[in-house]
């Protein structure tokens, strides 16, 4: 009775386990055969922003246990350097790439579509034209065509397509019969990938190039690009990017014209802030750069309030200046300036120089009529100051002050303090700068100043 009771004990346990495990195989068996497929969208140039996307977009793809990752990729090429980076980053991932090319992948685009495992392309798609060029277009020496060269064959190598031709899409150093003659850049229409494996097939939409995967049951992510990414677009337009460097301009004028932690200030550092941010993080402006337009501007301020050296400083300060902002504007690569052609340059100076133009006109004509007009009244002190309030000076005694004269007890360039009749007070310089010590005389009053001119 006992051998009964014990032989039925582990058959049921028996039972149990085996239902348990055969429950679990399964529900894991089930899952494994819903396939995840990633989509992700490169509808730019090849750019610190399009570097970002992938970077981000495979990182949650991988947390998301993706079996396909496809990049629809329409792009005219861009910087090789983030071309490499995400060319490195397709190699290494787990997940089966697939490049979808909408139309074009030209130069770094052709790099990034030769690290998938498959490539589909529209019917009226093109892949190839990767010679390297500067910021002109024009073709770059030969030791940076020869590198590109060399990333396109071990490229083409790794993924089994031949890199014969993938280096002759840089330009070619021998012919391939019936493809291309030596000297000659090598592009190919959907056909002709097709027909030398270049390219897996022809798609007209993401859905069909998932329909060729032959994948029946599967779950499809789309990638959203961030909000950080529509920011930096944004402030990296000419025209937003022109109104920032106008702000940096007049916030500095406007200080120097009233001197004093205020709105000018914090309105030229913001716009300073967002100037170079973005393309610091597009890879445009370099570290070296924005402290040449720092130390440009210290200059400025040195000489205008520190140590006066008959301009010399404030000389060197507006090239710096000039000089920052111009750089930031053009594509540098570890002090290589062979990226950034002569038509960039000029462009970039050009854009500077018309604002600087901008701002001395507007000081010119429109200055004082800003500073004194009614929607400064919130900012700017423009009213005699009543002693009932707590002034120590009546405006009766202001008054009083006009056609005197004194000298000056500080710099005026052109704010300062002058001294009349053993009394200091604050005072404009209604022309030339004035330095310490020399003769003045009082000619009306601006608010609170004393409007003054140097005597000879």
């Amino acid at each position: 009775m006992n051998k009964k009771i014990f032989t039925l004990l582990c058959i049921l346990l028996y039972n149990l386990i085996f239902c348990s495990f055969s429950r679990e195989n399964n529900t894991s068996s089930s899952t494994d055969t819903k396939k995840i497929i990633f989509s992700i969208t490169i509808n730019r140039e090849i750019d610190p922003i399009a570097w970002r996307t992938i970077k981000q977009g495979f990182n949650e793809a991988e947390l998301k246990r993706a079996n396909y990752i496809i990049i629809t990729l329409n792009t005219y090429g861009g910087l090789l350097d983030y071309a490499d980076s995400i060319r490195t980053r397709l190699l290494r991932t787990k997940a089966t790439v697939i490049i979808f090319i909408n139309k074009n992948a030209a130069s770094a685009g052709a790099l990034i579509s030769l690290s998938a495992d498959s490539i589909y392309m529209t019917k009226d798609a093109t892949i190839g034209a990767a010679t390297v060029v500067n910021q002109d277009g024009v073709p770059m020496p030969d030791k940076y065509q020869s590198y590109m060269r060399g990333m396109m064959r071990s490229t083409a190598e790794v993924k089994g397509r031949d890199s014969a031709i993938a280096q002759a899409m840089v330009g070619s150093t021998v012919t391939i019969p019936g493809i291309i003659d030596s000297g000659r850049v090598l592009t190919f229409t959907t056909k002709e990938a097709i027909a030398h494996k270049f390219c897996q097939g022809e798609a007209a939409s993401l859905n069909e190039v998932i329909k060729q995967l032959h994948v029946q049951n599967f779950s499809l992510i789309i990638y959203e690009t961030s909000w950080v990414d529509f920011v930096i677009d944004f402030l990296m337009n000419p025209i937003v990017s022109s109104i920032l460097m106008l702000l940096i301009f007049v916030g500095i004028y406007f200080e120097f014209q009233h001197p004093g932690i205020g709105l000018p200030l914090f309105t030229a550092i913001g716009a300073a802030v967002l100037y170079f941010m973005p393309l610091y993080l597009d890879g445009l402006a370099q570290y070296w750069e924005i402290l040449i337009f720092a130390v440009g501007i210290v200059l400025l301020i040195l000489e205008i309030f520190v140590l006066p050296t008959f301009g010399a400083l404030g000389v060197l300060g507006i090239i710096l200046t000039v000089a920052g902002l111009t750089l930031s504007l053009l594509r540098v690569v570890n002090f290589d300036f062979n990226y950034a052609g002569w038509g960039s340059a000029t462009t970039a100076f050009l854009r500077v120089v018309l604002v600087i133009g901008i701002v001395i006109v507007a000081a010119i004509f429109y200055g004082d009529k800003f500073i004194l007009s009614k929607r400064m009244n919130k900012f700017v002190l423009h009213t005699t100051q009543d002693a009932s309030k707590g002034y120590t000076v009546k405006p009766s005694e202001l008054n009083g002050l006009l056609g005197k004269t004194g000298i000056a007890s500080t710099m005026l360039r052109p704010a300062g303090n002058v001294k009349i009749e053993d009394t200091v007070y604050d005072a404009l310089t209604d022309g030339d700068f004035i330095e310490k010590g020399d003769s003045i005389k009082v000619y009306s009053l601006r608010g609170s100043y004393l409007v003054v001119r140097k005597i000879s």
